[in-house]
């Protein structure tokens, strides 16, 4: 299974990186939190010093939540920065942050393509939702280094989620008001559950060391 760090191929990694060993667990903001509905501060000044211990700790809280991407204001940063580690439909593992994203979307001449998605913020709650089939991310790394990741299928569907997550748009922005409330209402129906697996999850993290 290859493996691509911010883009570039690499080593391969063990499901517990070395990030999320480090990270301290944080809490998840929720739907209706201001912080997640307005645009997240731009990041101007960089450095592992400044920004390291909160990537550590966003990668540790998303595999606590089982998720594949996390903005930081998902964890009340008002930063714009987001984590993704994800396995896509052809097998390739891809891992990374993002700092000051923006993406570029290529629909008119590429098309968009279905699938189902959820966010962390909304325990439980899924909802179809069309997204477009090709995607370019530019963002800057903490070092304040660009790069470029060109992504197909799953892989942009999270970078363009996680993008927009730092615009103060979710998902279910995106949806019609009947199959927002349907979304809303799964998720007062789900959270309990859902906290209590990511509970669980938090203890087995703490017992693998």
């Amino acid at each position: 299974m290859p493996t691509y760090i911010q883009g570039r191929l690499a080593r391969r990694l063990p499901e517990l990186t070395d990030e999320v060993r480090r990270g301290t667990p944080r809490r998840i903001t929720e739907y209706g939190e201001e912080i997640l509905h307005r645009p997240s501060r731009p990041v101007t000044e960089f450095g592992a010093a400044r920004w390291g211990a909160l990537i550590d700790d966003m990668f540790t809280t998303m595999w606590i939540a089982e998720g594949c991407g996390l903005a930081a204001n998902q964890v009340d940063v008002d930063a714009a920065l987001f984590v993704y580690d994800l396995t896509d439909e052809y097998g390739d593992r891809h891992v990374g942050h993002a700092f000051n994203p923006r993406i570029e979307t290529m629909t008119a001449l590429f098309g968009t393509q279905p699938g189902t998605e959820g966010c962390l913020s909304l325990p439980g709650a899924n909802a179809p939702l069309p997204r477009p089939t090709r995607a370019t991310l530019h963002a800057s790394d903490m070092n304040g280094t660009p790069f470029t990741v060109d992504a197909t299928g799953y892989l942009a569907r999270c970078l363009i989620h996680e993008t927009q997550h730092l615009a103060g748009t979710i998902y279910v922005d995106h949806l019609s008001p009947t199959a927002l409330a349907q979304a809303l209402n799964h998720s007062t129906a789900t959270r309990t559950d859902v906290l209590r697996h990511r509970q669980n999850r938090k203890e087995q993290l703490t017992e693998l060391g």
